[in-house]
Formats: C-alpha cells, structure tokens, sequence
C-alpha cells in the first residue's frame, strides 16, 4: 500500500470500492488503528483483519472493533495466511446465509414458491426440503413444486421411505406467490414448469451456467460443488438450523448420487457436507433406497440399448425406441460406460412427445454437457462434463401414427448433430 496508513484521503479512496473485506498489516501500530476506526465507522459491513506484534496490540485492537486480530509472530506464515483465508470464507459463508433468510423473511405471511426442474433428481429434491426448511425456520410457508414424473425406481422410493411432500403440477400461477426459488436450475421456462418472462427472487444451483443472464435478488451458483445439496447442507450450518434424519438423508443421497458415489465433479466441500451428514441420516432407509426392485421397462431398455448400440471410436450412441421412464436411459448410459474401449455414451428414446437423450463420459477431453448444448441447443440440454441430458420437443410431429419412420427421422438427426458438434464423419448408409 503506497501512502501513509492513517491518512483519511487514502482511506477514502479503498471504503469507495465495493470491498468485502480489507486487510491492515503495516507496521505502524497508531496508523492501523487510525485505518480500522475509519473503516469501522464508514463501512461497518466491511470485514477487517489487523495484524498486531504483541498480545496488547491485539486487545486494543480488539476493543477498537477487528473482525480478527493476527498475532504470527510465533506461527508459520503459510498457518496464518491460511487462518486468515479460512476466516474469510466463513464470514462470507455466513453472510450469504444470512443473505437468504433474510430474503425468505420478507415474505411473511405470503407464500414462497420453490421450483425444482422438470422430472427431479434426488439433488434437487433433497435441496428443495432443505430451502423449505430453512423458510419454516422464519414462520414462511412454502410449496415445492415440479413438472414432470419421479420415474426412476430409487427415486421412487427415496420420495416414499422419506415420506417427501411435493407437488406435482403443469401449470403455474406467480400471482399465488410472494417469492418464487429455481433450486438445480437457474432460467425460468427451461427445463421448469415456470414461463419464461417468471421474475425469479432466488436461484441456487450447482450446474454451469452465465450469470449474466441470470436476473434474481439472490444468484448463488457453484459450478464447482458437485451438488446443490452441498450448499444447501452449508446454509443450514451457517443458519444453525438443526437437520432433521429424514432430511439429513436426502441431503446425503442427493450428494452421493449426483457426484457418483464421489467419483465425478466431486469438491471437499461435498466431502465435509457428508462428514457432517452421515452421523445425523438414517442408514437402513439409505440402503433401501439404493437397492429397489427393477422394473421390466428397465431391464427392457438396458436390453435394447445394448442390442442396438451403434461405436463410433469410443463413442456409443444407441437407439432403445419408445419409453415411457426415461430415467432408465441414464441407467443404461451409465451401465454402457463399463464397455472395454467406450469413453462416452449417448443413449436416447421417444416419449409421445419428446425425444429424450442421456449422455455420460469419462473422457477428460470433452465436456458431455457442453456437446449436448451445441448439438440441441442451450434451452434444451445441459449437464456437466461427466454427464449431460436433453429433451427435444417433437412439436407437429408429436402426433404421428408411423411410430417406426418418427424413430428413424429421430435417430439420424440426434445422431447427425452429435457426431457432428465432436468432430467423427458418419458413414453414408
């Protein structure tokens, strides 16, 4: 820092800045103290840390008002900067917490809608009870809400051994509500029963997305974090709200099942929110959700996903027809990624009125999300470098009889697009 410490011209200059926290660590004693009282009366919300050379220094700078008072004379620097670092990330954790419910608050004896995207996940389900109980923690009510079916059979049964409240709807009124949360996706009409021109109060997610065209009172999105219940977990720290077992274990399978028992996108702060989750969830439930009965749909398409795969290098893309549980088609992409010699998978069927599509990869060279967005476009696929979907709309021809032309239209133009956007040549049939 250039200039004299204490001097009010300079001080001036840094509280304009739009800080979150400021650091004094000159050797001048009066001229830090000088710095903290200015800050401290002209941005109270700015967090400080001072640095002190003995044990009196900290008092007084202590009584003076500093967040956190570092005395490094007898520890490594490396200790006291990652301290400091450590501080810094609690405070800021804290302060978004606060952030929320302070924004939940505000909707007193309206109603808070929370918006999970079409046909959830265990993630966004158990992040959904997790919001829900942060609003009941301020006396709000609140309603969550999805389009779509829970088809895939844990998932089923997750939602029924937990006894989770959802409901399941295709239309949506705002007027009904004074705040509205996306919880595991972040724009309004995609991949969501919301219309697109919805204004949004908050949004929280973990999936890669622009947040420049993002537009909330409230944007919390970590593309890093391996699960929205993560956050969610780490908000329900911050806030001191006590997690209840049955929560408690949908926040853990929400984290297990979208970082692949921890083997993809997986961040420490999904292992420390498992660490502070396992001794609180309930284990037998856990083991009975993760191993329910198969349905013969299921096995049905597994079957037709192996029958009709189609390589491409170490590309599979396979055509399983008609579905009805379009869950199963993640089933069999992940199963196929066992194959010896396959990297990536894409597996995709035909609904009445969609053609839905699941990609997974282990190839560290391309990220499946952004494939699938290339190939079909961002409104209407998404993922993460290690596994992606995407839902396609058959518009006019959702209607048609001629089931085996619309697969056959179906399959060349999915595969068409996606050998195209990864760069392989499709042979001429």
């Amino acid at each position: 820092m250039l200039g004299n410490i204490g001097d009010e011209n300079l001080l001036n200059q840094i509280v304009g800045k739009n800080l979150e926290s400021v650091f004094i660590v000159s050797s001048d004693f009066n001229g830090n103290k000088k710095a903290l009282d200015y800050i401290s009366k002209n941005a109270p919300n700015v967090h400080v840390v001072v640095r002190v050379k003995d044990y009196k220094q900290k008092e007084e700078m202590e009584a003076a008002g500093a967040d956190l008072v570092v005395l490094p004379s007898n520890l490594p620097h490396k200790s006291v900067a990652s301290a400091i670092i450590q501080y810094i990330e609690r405070i800021k954790s804290v302060k978004l917490a606060h952030s929320l419910k302070k924004i939940i608050s505000s909707v007193e004896d309206g109603k808070l809608a929370i918006i999970l995207h079409n046909s959830p996940d265990p993630d966004a389900i158990s992040s959904g009870m997790a919001l829900k109980e942060i609003a009941n923690s301020v006396g709000v009510r609140s309603r969550i809400l999805y389009r779509g079916k829970i088809g895939h059979h844990e998932n089923k049964a997750f939602v029924n051994l937990l006894d989770i409240e959802l409901d399941q709807s295709e239309e949506f009124n705002p007027a009904d509500y004074k705040k509205i949360a996306l919880i595991e996706c972040s724009v309004p009409g995609v991949n969501n029963l919301l219309p697109p021109d919805t204004k949004i109060d908050i949004v929280i997610d973990h999936h890669q997305a622009d947040v420049k065209d993002i537009y909330a009172e409230f944007v919390d999105i970590r593309s890093n974090i391996g699960a929205t219940a993560t956050i969610m977990t780490k908000y329900l720290q911050d806030l001191e709200i006590p997690i209840k077992t049955e929560l408690a274990t949908a926040l853990l399978y929400g984290i297990k099942t979208d970082t692949d028992d921890y083997r993809r996108n997986t961040d420490p702060a999904d292992l420390n929110a498992t660490e502070y989750l396992y001794p609180l969830a309930n284990h037998d439930i856990l083991n009975r959700i993760e191993n329910p009965s198969r349905s013969t749909e299921e096995i049905d398409i597994l079957g037709d996903a192996i029958k009709n795969r189609e390589i491409k290098g170490s590309y599979l893309i396979s055509n399983v027809g008609t579905i009805r549980n379009r869950d199963a088609l993640a089933q069999a992409a992940d199963y196929l990624l066992n194959l010896e010699g396959i990297t990536t998978t894409v597996i995709f069927g035909l609904s009445e009125d969609y053609i839905y599509i699941s990609g997974r990869s282990r190839d560290d060279r391309i990220n499946i999300g952004k494939v699938m967005q290339d190939a079909f476009g961002e409104d209407k696929a998404g993922g993460h470098a290690k596994l992606a979907g995407a839902q396609i709309p058959l518009g006019l021809f959702s209607g048609t009889k001629d089931k085996q032309t619309l697969l056959k239209l179906a399959e060349e133009a999915v595969v068409k697009r996606l050998l195209s956007v990864v760069g392989i040549q499709q042979e001429s049939g």
